[in-house]
């Protein structure tokens, strides 16, 4: 593992230290093998575009469908160039807004925490330059799912805290949380939550793309146990190259907040981000491969035992 980490990290590393104009020109040509040849996940990709938005016809989804995979490929090289990219050409890059609002309610309200909600939208691996933004007593922190091959997960893992934040596993969540609010740690916190939860991790459906769709419900349930502000993250692609991120309070007091209507309302902003600018969110994965009638069927089997 050891080896074939050195060797793509060094391959990799290399390619980034090309300037990124050069490295859309790689972006356009990777298009085309990746679109028209390989046709990567193209079914996938065509099948939850027509089904989210029934009302396209056939031309406006492969429409989409190209600006997506245009999108993808330049995720791609923007990502490589974290590997060289410096501070400052990537806070000129990468802007963000509500941060001093934030900041000053965890110091006012005294709070701990501040969780946001975040999606597969834009460039979310750019996101993670957040640390560059708060005082330094404030620490970022992102909730990640391991990635299966391990040379990979220890190259994405370098990419994300490189920035002086740190990545918490996703079954180390609670335990990592407990840890730092007794060290009464200000945290930042995001959760990407646009991704299917397994079955024996479904407790909340709601509607999302004109389908019933199992959500996770982590970041509200932890939000009430910690106290911690709510808020979500707006994330728009200003040109080639450049993304904004404006943070938006959902709840100062979660607690105050009904079960699953924070986690109701964080859908609704990512539906509306997304139908705003659909190709700039990762279509390419299977979203909806869970169904409500299914879970139903495996609640009944399990209550027969």
């Amino acid at each position: 593992m050891k080896i074939v980490y050195y060797i793509i990290f060094v391959f990799w590393y290399l390619l980034s230290l090309l300037p990124l104009r050069v490295l859309y020109v790689l972006s356009d040509l990777l298009f085309f093998p990746i679109y028209y040849l390989f046709g990567y996940r193209k079914k996938v990709v065509r099948k939850n575009l027509t089904q989210s938005f029934p009302n396209k016809n056939e031309k406006e989804i492969k429409t989409i469908e190209k600006q997506f995979y245009h999108f993808l490929c330049d995720y791609m090289v923007e990502t490589l160039k974290l590997f060289s990219m410096s501070k400052e050409q990537l806070k000129r890059r990468m802007t963000f807004g509500g941060v001093d609002e934030i900041v000053q309610k965890m110091n006012t309200q005294e709070k701990t925490f501040c969780f946001v909600y975040l999606g597969h939208y834009c460039n979310w691996e750019w996101i993670a330059s957040l640390p560059y933004w708060v005082p330094e007593d404030v620490l970022c922190g992102q909730i990640y799912h391991p990635l299966y091959n391990k040379a990979m997960d220890k190259l994405f893992l370098r990419l994300r805290n490189q920035f002086g934040g740190e990545c918490i596993a996703m079954k180390e969540t609670l335990r990592r949380i407990i840890e730092l609010k007794r060290a009464k740690q200000k945290t930042i916190i995001g959760f990407i939550s646009d991704q299917g939860p397994k079955w024996n991790s479904i407790h909340h459906w709601t509607n999302f793309f004109h389908r019933e769709t199992a959500v996770f419900i982590g970041t509200e349930k932890i939000g009430k146990q910690v106290d911690a502000l709510i808020y979500y993250a707006d994330v728009k692609r200003i040109k080639r190259g450049y993304y904004h991120c404006e943070f938006k309070p959902l709840a100062d007091n979660p607690k105050a907040i009904p079960d699953f209507e924070l986690t109701d309302t964080y859908t609704r902003l990512l539906e509306d981000m997304i139908t705003h600018s659909p190709q700039y969110w990762l279509w390419s994965h299977k979203r909806w491969k869970r169904t409500k009638e299914e879970w139903i069927r495996r609640q009944q089997q399990e209550a027969k035992k």
